[in-house]
């Protein structure tokens, strides 16, 4: 499987609506605020990536890992080192449950890694989107007793499998 990677751009917008995303509002980013997120983090020089991801030269996902701020509901275990944030993942639904999502994003954390140095990673997950937690778990996320809204925060730290190969 080649996945192909490619930096948002205002150019390449329109690929995002391409994606059939299959999930509740509230439990990923909708393209327009993931849109908004990535031009933010332009705009402040945030160091991340956000990625499309293609395959076979069609939009199948995106994802966004940037530079964390510093927020007051982050996990105590990341409040004196820097870190990033994965503020937006979602594949295709139609691609769903075939490794397409795992690989893409070992993929998209060897890259920031790459580019801007080895941190830890923090998200939140939905705490009703059992499937995402279940598949974060299964690529080094655990769970921590740190909440936002309906999100439960889960802290992957770069040692695990092949995210810290640089």
């Amino acid at each position: 499987m080649e996945l192909e990677f490619e930096d948002l751009t205002p150019e390449n917008v329109p690929a995002l609506y391409e994606i059939e995303r299959g999930v509740p509002e509230g439990f990923v980013l909708t393209s327009e605020e993931l849109i908004e997120v990535n031009r933010y983090g332009f705009e402040h020089n945030c160091t991340g990536h956000t990625f499309l991801i293609r395959l076979g030269g069609r939009c199948i996902g995106a994802i966004l890992i940037g530079e964390a701020l510093p927020w007051p509901t982050d996990p105590p275990e990341v409040a004196r080192e820097p870190f990033y944030r994965l503020m937006s993942f979602i594949i295709d639904r139609r691609l769903r449950g075939r490794g397409i999502g795992g690989e893409a994003l070992e993929q998209a954390i060897k890259r920031v890694f790459r580019d801007f140095g080895v941190r830890p990673l923090v998200l939140g997950c939905h705490r009703d989107n059992v499937r995402a937690a279940r598949f974060y778990k299964r690529h080094g996320f655990t769970p921590t007793a740190y909440t936002e809204g309906d999100d439960i925060y889960y802290l992957r730290y770069p040692e695990y499998g092949s995210g810290a190969v640089l």
